[in-house]
């Protein structure tokens, strides 16, 4: 059987019912990697779906996804809070039954994540859950490495976020 065919592209206005379906999704499936609540983002209502699927038609910050046979099966987003610091990679998430090497989900998604972030800046950074090995090893993987930094991560179960950042060009 052959493998569907993976789209990669940013999200629009439009996508608001799917970008909506997915971030549920993600906050159900991994509750310690997105800084947000699945008890308050499903009470959004329209108008802030479309607000955040919009956000892939911005000069200033970008969201990609994935997408095979009409399934939405990940995506990322990028912005640039400042200047000084860069180009910083949110929002990452794949769907279960397609993390891993063997899909191409995940590398095709970052790689064009890096492709937007080249254009801004020399470097993008990134910050991942202490507990969230899985995802340090991929990005390790990809050429991030530590910069040192950590945060608080201001949800239960707490613990600290690290920052990462690799090198663009």
């Amino acid at each position: 059987m052959a493998r569907p065919e993976l789209v990669i592209r940013t999200t629009r206005e439009d996508d608001w019912r799917e970008v909506r379906d997915l971030r549920l999704e993600m906050l159900r499936d991994t509750p310690i990697a997105f800084g947000d609540r699945y008890e308050r983002a499903i009470e959004f209502d329209e108008s802030e779906w479309r607000t955040r699927a919009k956000r892939g038609e911005s000069a200033t910050q970008t969201v990609i996804v994935a997408i095979e046979d009409d399934r939405w099966v990940g995506t990322m987003g990028c912005f640039v809070p400042d200047a000084a610091t860069g180009p910083l990679l949110v929002g990452v998430y794949v769907t279960p039954d397609r993390r891993g090497g063997g899909s191409g989900v995940t590398d095709a998604l970052l790689d064009e994540i890096e492709r937007w972030a080249a254009g801004r800046a020399d470097t993008l950074r990134l910050e991942v859950h202490e507990d969230n090995p899985r995802a340090r090893r991929y990005y390790e993987r990809r050429g991030f490495s530590y910069t040192g930094h950590s945060r608080e991560y201001e949800l239960e179960p707490g613990g600290l976020e690290l920052e990462m950042v690799k090198r663009l060009r």
